[in-house]
Order: structure tokens, then C-alpha cells, then sequence
């Protein structure tokens, strides 16, 4: 399993040099973030990385966490939240087996943590295909960003191997927001969908897809019904 682990908007240069660290700890093949906010190549970022800075050199900047999730089938997305998520939540041995259960070598796996003040907002959320949650106190959930990597890790570690047995991949997360984009467009043309609401009834099929862990014939398929509702829709129109 290629695995590529995403922070989303990091504002401490000691934690992203931390996760860096931890990347090379744990054999992370790429770090990748999401319109960083502090100097990730800054002297506190490399104090902390130690061996860990030609990770952080590389890293690849992205503005958006769609544009960072764009080539990746399999996301688990991190919360420390306890209320009522998009997904249903899960524990680390059951979303990290499914993140390395995954067999496609075109595509990384992501592991995606969010901010350190506020996490993940529920439009980031469904963007994974599963959501963990560290069994931390109800009572103070959040953990420091460079802890939560640490930890999620160190499970991904301990998790059993993948079965031999090839899974069913889900679709490349780009192919799916294409869809997305294409069934949004038929739907607020037919008026099913309206501008000020569109953005929360979408968020409802993501995630139903989400939870189908569509596959790319299937995908291909969605599109090609929209398509054609949309032709007839056109055809039908004086």
C-alpha cells in the first residue's frame, strides 16, 4: 500500500516538522498538505522533521483537500468529535484495515487529519470513505495534530495484513466528484435542486456513494445516465 498522510490547513511549523518525523518513522511514502498556514520549510518545521526533512522538502501543497484526494480510492478522515458525524464513525482497527485493504498500485491510500483548532468541517468529512475517531475521553476528545498522527499510525502498524483475496476498489476520488459535478448540474437544470441548497442535498448522495464505496464501472455508468437525462431533458425543451 502506497499511503500518503494529509494535513488540512496546519498553522504550528512544529507539528507539521513533527509529522514529518513520524512519516519517516512509520515508512510514509508521501506528505501532502492542504494550503498550509505557516512556513513548512521554516527552521522549527526542520528542527523538528531531524530525519525526517527530506519528507518534508517534498512535500506536495495542494489548495484544496478535493484537489489532494483527487488520485487517492481509499480516504479515512480523522474527527474528534462525538456528535452525529456525515459518516458513521469508526474505530482504528476497522477504518485502517480498510484503508490497507485496498490493491490498486495507481492510487495511494490517505490518512487525513484536520485542522488544530477546529478539525474536519462535514464537507471535508465526506470526502473519506470512512471517519475515525480515537478512543479518547468524552470529556476532552481532541488531541494535539502531531499526537493524533502518531497514534493513528502506530495502529496502522499493528493492523493485521491485508487478505490475500483482492478487494473491490472504490472509484478514484476525482471520478466521483465529476459525477457529482455532472448530477448537480442535471439536477438544478430540471429544478430538483436550488442554488442556496444544493451544496447540503449533494452532501446527502456523496455520502450514500461514499457508503457504497462506488467502483469505477459504476461511476462510468452514473455518468453516462446523467448524460443522457440531460440530452433528453434538452431534446424535450421548445
Amino acid at each position: 500500500m502506497t499511503l500518503a498522510v494529509v494535513l488540512v490547513e496546519p498553522a504550528g511549523p512544529l507539528n507539521v516538522g513533527s509529522v514529518a518525523r513520524l512519516c519517516a518513522n512509520f515508512d510514509v511514502d508521501a506528505l501532502r498538505l492542504v494550503a498550509p498556514r505557516c512556513d513548512h520549510l521554516g527552521e522549527e518545521a526542520r528542527r523538528m522533521a531531524v530525519h525526517g526533512e527530506a519528507l518534508l522538502e517534498r512535500a506536495q501543497l495542494f489548495p484544496t483537500l478535493e484537489a489532494a484526494l483527487a488520485d487517492c480510492r481509499r480516504v479515512v478522515a480523522t474527527s474528534g468529535r462525538i456528535e452525529e458525524e456525515a459518516l458513521p464513525l469508526s474505530g482504528p482497527a476497522e477504518a485502517l484495515s480498510w484503508l490497507q485493504g485496498g490493491s490498486s498500485p495507481d492510487a495511494p491510500a490517505a490518512l487525513v487529519f484536520g485542522r488544530e483548532d477546529r478539525g474536519l468541517s462535514n464537507g471535508e468529512l465526506l470526502q473519506a470513505g470512512r471517519i475515525l475517531r480515537l478512543d479518547t475521553s468524552e470529556a476532552y476528545a481532541s488531541m494535539n495534530l502531531s499526537h493524533a498522527v502518531a497514534v493513528c499510525l502506530h495502529e496502522l502498524r499493528r493492523c493485521p495484513p491485508a487478505p490475500a483475496e483482492p478487494q473491490p476498489e472504490p472509484c478514484r476520488r476525482d471520478q466521483l466528484e465529476a459525477a457529482l459535478a455532472d448530477a448537480e448540474e442535471l439536477l438544478l437544470e430540471v429544478g430538483f435542486l436550488y442554488p442556496h441548497t444544493a451544496q447540503a442535498r449533494l452532501g446527502k448522495v456523496r455520502a450514500l456513494l461514499q457508503r457504497a464505496e462506488i467502483r469505477d464501472d459504476e461511476v462510468a455508468l452514473l455518468r453516462g445516465m446523467v448524460r443522457q437525462l440531460r440530452w433528453a431533458s434538452r431534446r424535450d425543451c421548445p
